[in-house]
C-alpha cells in the first residue's frame, strides 16, 4: 500500500523536513507593520509551494488515468482480447477521478485508502492483459504499460514532497499565530494544510 511506504519513508527523513525560521517565542512577537508584512510575504510563498506540489501530483495522477484509457483503446483493437474484461476495467478507470480525494477530503485517510485500493486494483488486473508475460503486442502498448508503471512509482515521492511543503507551512503558520491574528481577516482564520502522514500535523 502506498500509504505505508509513504508513512516509512516520511519516518525515515522527517528531521530533515523542518525548516529555518524563527524559533526563539520567548520574546514578544514583532508586530510592527514592516515585520508583518515580512510575516505575511513568507506564508504567501510558503503557501504557494504548497499548491505547486499538490497541483504536480495531481498532473501525473491525471496523466496516468490518461495514459491508462489510451491503453484500453489500444488493447480492444487487438486480436483475442476478452472485451468484457476491458470494458469492466475501461469503466473502473472512468471512475477513478470520482472517488479521488482532494485538499478537504484527504483529512478522511480512509478516503485516501480507498483510492489507492481501486487503483491499485485496477492496474494490477491490466498488467498481464497489456503484457502477458511480460510481452507486450506492440511497440504503443509496451509504451504506455511502462509509462503508466512509472507514474504510479512516482506517487509516494509526490507525496512526500507535498507533505514537506505542507509541514513547512503548518509550522511557521503555527509560530506566527501572533502576527497572523494581528492581521485579521482570513490571517486570523488560517488552518493547518492536511497531509497524507497520520498524525504529522
Amino acid at each position: 500500500m502506498k500509504r505505508l511506504l509513504l508513512l516509512a519513508l516520511l519516518i525515515m527523513s522527517g528531521s530533515g523536513w523542518l525548516i529555518s525560521c524563527k524559533t526563539d517565542r520567548s520574546k514578544a512577537a514583532d508586530t510592527s507593520p514592516a515585520a508583518i508584512a515580512e510575516v505575511k510575504a513568507q506564508l504567501d510563498v510558503l503557501r504557494d509551494s504548497a499548491d505547486v506540489k499538490w497541483q504536480q501530483m495531481m498532473t501525473s495522477d491525471d496523466q496516468k488515468v490518461g495514459t491508462t484509457r489510451l491503453l484500453l483503446q489500444d488493447l480492444a483493437q487487438q486480436r483475442g482480447v476478452n472485451a468484457a474484461q476491458l470494458a469492466a476495467l475501461t469503466r473502473a478507470n472512468a471512475r477513478l477521478k470520482s472517488l479521488r480525494y482532494d485538499r478537504a477530503t484527504m483529512a478522511e485517510s480512509a478516503r485516501i485508502d480507498r483510492y489507492d485500493a481501486a487503483q491499485d486494483s485496477l492496474l494490477h488486473a491490466l498488467y498481464p492483459v497489456a503484457a502477458p508475460n511480460e510481452q507486450a503486442p506492440t511497440a504503443q502498448i509496451r509504451n504506455f504499460t511502462e509509462g503508466i508503471q512509472q507514474a504510479d512509482a512516482a506517487v509516494v515521492g509526490y507525496r512526500v514532497g507535498y507533505d514537506h511543503a505542507a509541514k513547512t507551512y503548518n509550522t511557521y503558520l503555527k509560530l506566527h499565530q501572533v502576527e497572523f491574528n494581528t492581521l485579521g481577516g482570513k490571517y486570523a482564520d488560517l488552518k493547518p494544510l492536511p497531509m497524507f502522514t497520520l498524525g504529522a500535523q
